[in-house]
């Protein structure tokens, strides 16, 4: 298996338990936080969907840095969210499918201007800045919605909410 196809396999999956959690996070508690340390819900849902995006910054670019190509996700709601998804799904897609075995290998750099956060192969990159970023935070997400008494979908196989 290529390592495109083992990226779309996971993303076809992952996107729709993505989608599922996102839908169920309430607009009107955004800036509910757990505790101060905390993120607030809207910053860490908005978090998770930039993250998607991310896999085409890396695709397409050698370098990330925070201090010129980052621009926080500008999202008002639940359903920018959502919409928000659907577009950056295509766009990964289409990011995905264009690149070779070879390509994955080249490096790549995560920077904040001078200081190098980390680099590493951009198969690395992809698996480790944005699929288990997004699924570490997904979770404190569940925690999150879970703590405001929200049904919590399941994301593999049905949940606690969902069992019968």
């Amino acid at each position: 298996m290529s390592i495109n196809t083992s990226f779309l396999v996971e993303l076809q999956h992952e996107l729709a338990s993505t989608k599922k959690i996102i839908a169920c996070v309430p607009t009107d508690k955004w800036d509910w936080k757990p505790h101060t340390k905390s993120m607030s819900l809207g910053d860490l849902s908005k978090h998770i969907v930039e993250l998607i995006i991310w896999t085409e910054f890396i695709t397409k670019q050698g370098i990330l840095d925070f201090h010129v190509d980052y621009k926080p996700l500008q999202a008002r709601n639940t359903q920018d969210l959502l919409q928000l998804l659907d577009s950056y799904e295509k766009r990964v897609v289409t990011a995905l499918e264009g690149m070779t075995d070879e390509e994955w290998m080249q490096t790549w750099a995560l920077k904040a201007g001078e200081h190098t956060i980390m680099e590493m192969p951009k198969v690395g990159a992809n698996r480790f800045v944005v699929n288990n970023h997004i699924y570490h935070h997904r979770g404190q997400l569940s925690v999150y919605l879970r703590l405001l008494d929200i049904p919590i979908p399941g994301m593999y196989g049905p949940s606690a909410d969902e069992a019968k």
